[in-house]
């Protein structure tokens, strides 16, 4: 659970912790950091922070070094960034024996400011905002879906990732005798997950063979993001741990892909609700102009929300992957859903898949919905229909390319983020775009070798 640095102390000094994890989250929302013997964190690190090279906000996915980063090259040395623990993030890791783990900053070395385009700074940055001009904090909840498939993770890599077996054969969504079948897995997660500090709510199948989904409670954005990437990383490793792999990859075959439909709403400063009202569907004024905000800014900014090639492959018609940049009340079919009422009411945006880094995408929403406030954007009618079928509307980018496109060019992006953060984040997708082109595929072998 989470636990105060005295309660740490005490753990340390009985033996029961003796590795502390310092962890920040990079470009790709992974956790990269060290594992520090526990006594060291608490005499050196606790008051001054740890070092790590500054590669980690300017590698691909695959740990190479590329060109194009302002922030990091072999022209500055690749030098170090500062890894500030958060020391609110201090937890204890049931399933990683005698060991905590702690979410940090990234500051730099010279004066320990901000390192602008770390994902945690980017959305700290605008919740700040929201906070400063409006007196609002933003409450998010994620939820992410993963597929399991029998086998470990370095089977999985030695086959080549084919023929992969999912732990269930069959569609699974609400059903209580399929999720039985990974059961123990699933409970594990669960459970280690509670004693870690999240609160978990439940646990379902769903609909692509061996498909699932945890869910935890709503909080506070930056909390939410926190226990995301958490999360995220401790499933892998708890399925490690069962002989399972299990992967939140947005697309991974014809089937529907993994979803995370992030939930966002906001309170004024005196706790008042800022969404609900009088309105119709529910909706304030500043709850109308809210959602018209993020549905105005969705294009834009979808490069927050689906980073990689793969992404895009999730967005199909009938697939529960929106492709119409839309809201309605309950509808499904559109990028974004309204749903709950007073107290609940919130805007869901099912744009994301199970690759989103959370930071970035909840501070794009937050982006989008200041936005919206700010312009008192009126509210476009909804989508009660299905929405897969509209003509007139806009679409969800259906590239990386599209995507980096509309970011780089975005007004939007750049008075909120800043130019350095929206060139290092372009930079990112031409990095992806360039090794993706040059890879010879499994398909184009199978279309090409003795055929054409």
């Amino acid at each position: 659970m989470v636990m105060a640095l005295t309660e740490l102390r005490a753990a340390v000094a009985a033996r029961s912790i003796d590795t502390v994890v310092v962890a920040m989250t990079d470009m790709q929302g992974r956790l990269q950091g060290k594992r520090l013997h526990a006594q060291y964190f608490l005499d050196e690190v606790v008051a001054h922070g740890t070092e790590a090279c500054d590669y980690l906000l300017a590698v691909d996915t695959e740990m190479n070094t590329v060109d194009g980063y302002a922030l990091s090259s072999w022209e500055s040395g690749y030098g170090d960034i500062v890894l500030a623990p958060d020391m609110a993030t201090l937890r204890g890791l049931p399933w990683q024996p005698g060991t905590a783990l702690v979410l940090a900053d990234v500051l730099s070395v010279a004066d320990r400011s901000p390192v602008r385009p770390s994902p945690r700074q980017v959305l700290r940055g605008a919740l700040d905002r929201a906070s400063d001009t409006l007196g609002w904090t933003c409450f998010a909840g994620t939820e992410l879906e993963f597929i399991v498939f029998e086998g470990s993770y370095e089977q999985a890599w030695d086959s080549r990732y084919a023929a992969l077996v999912p732990a269930n054969r069959y569609n699974v969504d609400y059903s209580v005798l399929g999720t039985s079948r990974v059961e123990p897995l699933l409970r594990d997660i669960r459970n280690g997950m509670a004693a870690a500090g999240l609160r978990v709510e439940s646990a379902k199948g769903e609909c692509n063979p061996g498909q699932h989904e945890i869910a935890f409670r709503y909080d506070d954005a930056l909390t939410t993001a926190d226990q995301h990437v958490l999360y995220k990383t401790g499933a892998k490793e708890i399925a490690a741990r069962h002989g399972y792999s299990l992967t939140f990859m947005a697309k991974v075959n014809e089937r529907e892909g993994n979803s995370c439909h992030i939930h966002i709403s906001f309170r004024a400063a005196d706790g008042a609700l800022v969404m609900a009202g009088d309105g119709p569907y529910g909706l304030s004024d500043l709850g109308a102009s809210v959602l018209a905000g993020i549905q105005a800014g969705l294009r834009e900014l979808t490069l927050m929300f689906a980073p990689t090639i793969n992404s895009y492959k999730r967005y199909c018609p009938g697939s529960f992957a929106p492709t119409a940049v839309a809201w309605g009340p309950d509808n499904r079919t559109c990028a974004l859903r309204l749903i709950g009422r007073g107290p609940s009411l919130r805007v869901e945006c099912r744009v994301p898949g199970g690759d989103v880094n959370p930071y970035l995408a909840l501070a794009g929403l937050v982006a989008a919905a200041l936005d919206g406030v700010e312009r008192g954007l009126p509210l476009p009618p909804p989508v009660t229909g299905n929405a897969y079928t509209l003509d007139g509307v806009d679409r969800v980018p259906a590239s990386l390319d599209e995507a980096a496109a509309l970011w780089t060019s975005s007004a939007l992006a750049e008075s909120t983020f800043g130019k350095e953060v929206v060139d290092h984040y372009a930079n990112m997708a031409r990095v992806e775009l360039a090794a993706y082109r040059s890879a010879i595929t499994d398909w184009e072998l199978r279309r090409y070798f003795e055929r054409i």
